[in-house]
């Protein structure tokens, strides 16, 4: 089973009053594991950076109001592609899976706003699986901002001190299997694995490419013939 843990940044909170997508970062999972595949894409808004949002996740001083030299570590966003340029190789890469998100409506939002004026299908809303709805109905009336997770399930966040949409995406991962019942929660027992052929195969065995070796010493084996030929020809090794 292929799931991706997916976060976004933007400019602000309504793609619908001129808001976009400023950063995308993805995680690949298959049946709750990492596999180390992974998305990340800065994105030009086309458009000015909000001080509010240059706040929360310090991408794109160069397209602050009024602009400013960016520090060093900062993103700049004027060189990076436009969405109309890697929507489609976003699509590519999460393919039919899951999406597993952090608050769903609003990345959603985002996404099929910008899959929209690109002409490209959008995605149907119940492939998202929102982890702020999981944690609410199994911690009801605690908090259940991602920090928060982190702290109720022992998960670092140290290097988290800005918003950035991989890294969220990496610590939503682990946050998901915590969700979930922890790591490899069917203990990969599910019906699909990872054959390494694709999401949609089942999972079958394949012969070994080489048989194992005997265990058995010369010793053991004589002492084994000499046992069967004390039971006669009628023995049931003979027939073997």
């Amino acid at each position: 089973m292929r799931e991706i843990v997916l976060d976004t940044e933007t400019t602000g909170f309504d793609p619908e009053t001129g808001d976009r997508i400023v950063e995308i970062g993805a995680v690949e999972l298959w049946n709750h594991v990492a596999t180390g595949e992974t998305y990340h894409q800065y994105i030009n808004p086309e458009r000015m950076m909000p001080a509010e949002a240059f706040g929360v996740h310090g991408i794109g001083p160069d397209i602050l109001e009024p602009p400013q030299q960016p520090q060093p570590g900062q993103v700049t966003l004027k060189d990076k592609p436009v969405f109309a340029r890697v929507g489609q190789a976003f699509r590519d890469f999460i393919g039919d899976a899951k999406l597993v998100i952090h608050n769903a409506a609003f990345d959603m939002k985002f996404l099929n706003a910008e899959l929209r004026w690109m002409g490209l299908p959008e995605i149907p809303f119940d492939r998202a699986i929102d982890t702020l709805a999981m944690a609410r109905r199994k911690f009801p009336g605690s908090p259940a901002t991602l920090d928060a997770l982190c702290r109720r399930f022992g998960i670092d966040n140290s290097n988290r001190v800005l918003h950035g949409a991989l890294l969220d995406s990496e610590i939503l991962a682990e946050v998901y299997l915590e969700l979930i019942g922890g790591k490899q929660p069917d203990f990969g027992l599910s019906a699909v694995a990872n054959t390494g052929a694709g999401p949609t195969e089942t999972w079958r065995a394949y012969p070994r490419p080489a048989p194992l070796p005997s265990r058995l010493t010369e010793d053991e084996r004589a002492a084994h013939e000499a046992f069967v030929d004390k039971l006669g020809d009628k023995a049931v090794w003979k027939r073997a």
